[in-house]
C-alpha cells in the first residue's frame, strides 16, 4: 500500500483526492491530512480512514477542541503542523494547498526524501529555481496533479524530450472569456465565480477569469518540463476536453482529451505509471459528436498572462512578486474591496515597487512574498 499524507483535504481537489483514495482502499493508506476551518469535512475523513495517525487544523484553538474527541490522534496546528506532516515517514505527499502556503510543505517533503504529487501551483511559481535545485540533489519526484500539466506529463511517456518543439496549454478562457475589456470593469463576484467548464475553488476560479491561473501554469510547465518559455504556447480552448498538447519536431501532435473531472489527474498521478479504472457519470464520449475549436490567445484582452511570461523569463524575485500581489488583490476583489481590473493594476505596481533581485534560498522566497504581501495589503485592500 502507498502511503500517503494529504494537504488541504477540504478544499476541491482535496476533495476528490479522497474520492479517489475511496475508490482504492487496498491501494492507499491516508497516515495524515491537514484542513483549514472545515472541521466538519476533518470529522468525516478521521470516520472513513481509521488508519489517519496526525491531524492538522490551522488554528491551535481548533487543535485543542479535537484532541478531546480524537485522544488517539496527534493533533497539530499551522505552519509547524505542516511541517510536521510533510517530514513525518509516508511515501507521497498530496500538496493540495491553495496559495503560498503549500510551497514550503513542498520544499519539506523534497528535502527529507519524499515524492510529492503536487496540485499547489504556487510552490514552483515562486520557488522553481529553489525546488529544482533541491530535486537534483534529492533524485526525488514531482506528479503533477494540473490537469494541463499531468495530460503534458501522459503525452511524454515513451518519448524523448529533446523532439519536443512545443508545449500547447489549453485555457478555457475562465468566466468573462465573452466580455470585452470594457465590459469587464463592473463584472462582480458572483459572476467571476461562474466557471462554465470546472467546478473549483473561488480563489483558483478567480484566477482562471483573470488568467493569471493560466500564466501560473506556463511557469510551472518551465519547471516541470524543462523548456524555455517560447517553447510554451497556450490556445483558448472553450470546450475544456483537450487538457493539453506536446508537439514535437516533425509537427505531429500529441493531445490528452477526457471530461473535466480533476480525478483523472489525480488518479494518475498516485497510481503512476499505472492506469486504473475511474467511476465517472459522464465520461468523455467522442461518438457524440462534439466540436472542439482553438484560438490564439488575444494578449491584449489578457494581460496577466502575458505579465507571466515577462515574469517568468525574469525569474528572480518577479514571480514571488506577482504571486503575492495577486493572492491580495484576487482575495481584496472577493471581498468587494477591489474592482476586478484592479487586480491587474495592484499586480503590475508591486512589481514596480521593487527593485528586481536574486533568488537562492527557501528563505529569501519567504521574506520577499512577506514583505510584497505587505506592501499590497496597505496600498490595495481597502477597509
Amino acid at each position: 500500500m502507498k502511503r500517503l499524507v494529504l494537504l488541504g483535504a477540504s478544499g476541491s481537489i482535496g476533495e476528490q483526492t479522497l474520492d479517489v483514495i475511496k475508490q482504492y482502499p487496498n491501494e492507499f493508506e491516508l497516515v495524515a491530512l491537514s484542513v483549514g476551518h472545515r472541521l466538519s469535512c476533518l470529522q468525516k475523513a478521521i470516520a472513513d480512514h481509521p488508519e489517519l495517525k496526525v491531524i492538522c487544523v490551522q488554528e491551535e484553538k481548533d487543535a485543542l477542541s479535537l484532541k478531546k474527541d480524537y485522544p488517539h490522534l496527534e493533533i497539530t496546528y499551522g505552519d509547524d503542523g505542516l511541517k510536521l506532516l510533510s517530514e513525518m515517514d509516508y511515501d507521497v505527499l498530496v500538496n493540495a494547498l491553495v496559495g503560498f502556503v503549500g510551497f514550503y510543505p513542498t520544499v519539506y517533503a523534497l528535502e527529507s526524501g519524499h515524492d510529492v504529487a503536487l496540485a499547489n501551483k504556487e510552490s514552483l511559481v515562486v520557488g522553481g529555481e529553489v525546488i529544482q535545485s533541491i530535486l537534483e540533489k534529492t533524485g526525488k519526484k514531482l506528479y503533477p496533479i494540473d490537469s494541463e500539466h499531468s495530460a503534458i506529463f501522459q503525452c511524454l511517456q515513451g518519448e524523448n524530450p529533446k523532439e519536443v518543439k512545443h508545449l500547447w496549454i489549453t485555457a478555457s478562457g475562465g468566466s468573462f472569456r465573452e466580455l470585452t475589456r470594457e465590459e469587464l470593469k463592473n463584472v462582480c463576484v458572483k459572476q467571476a465565480l461562474n466557471h462554465p467548464n470546472w467546478k473549483m475553488g473561488a480563489k483558483i476560479t478567480v484566477d482562471s477569469a483573470t488568467m493569471m491561473n493560466k500564466g501560473f501554469e506556463v511557469i510551472e510547465a518551465h519547471y516541470l518540463f524543462g523548456l524555455p518559455y517560447d517553447q510554451i504556447k497556450v490556445v483558448l480552448h472553450p470546450q475544456s476536453i483537450v487538457h493539453s498538447m506536446v508537439e514535437f519536431q516533425d509537427h505531429s501532435f500529441m493531445a490528452q482529451l477526457g471530461s473535466a473531472d480533476m480525478r483523472l489527474p489525480i488518479q494518475y498521478a498516485l497510481s503512476y505509471p499505472n492506469r486504473w479504472d475511474l467511476k465517472q457519470d459522464y465520461p468523455f464520449d467522442p461518438s457524440l459528436g462534439v466540436n472542439l475549436s482553438f484560438q490564439e490567445i488575444d494578449f491584449v484582452r489578457f494581460p496577466l498572462l502575458r505579465l507571466a511570461y515577462e515574469v517568468g523569463e525574469k525569474r528572480g524575485n518577479q514571480p514571488i512578486l506577482m504571486n503575492a500581489a495577486n493572492e491580495v488583490a484576487n482575495l481584496a476583489f472577493r471581498e468587494g474591496k477591489l474592482s476586478f481590473l484592479d487586480i491587474e493594476n495592484c499586480i503590475q505596481d508591486c512589481l514596480n515597487y521593487f527593485p528586481f533581485e536574486t533568488i537562492s534560498t527557501k528563505e529569501e522566497v519567504f521574506h520577499i512574498h512577506q514583505e510584497a504581501t505587505s506592501y499590497c495589503q496597505k496600498k490595495w485592500r481597502k477597509q
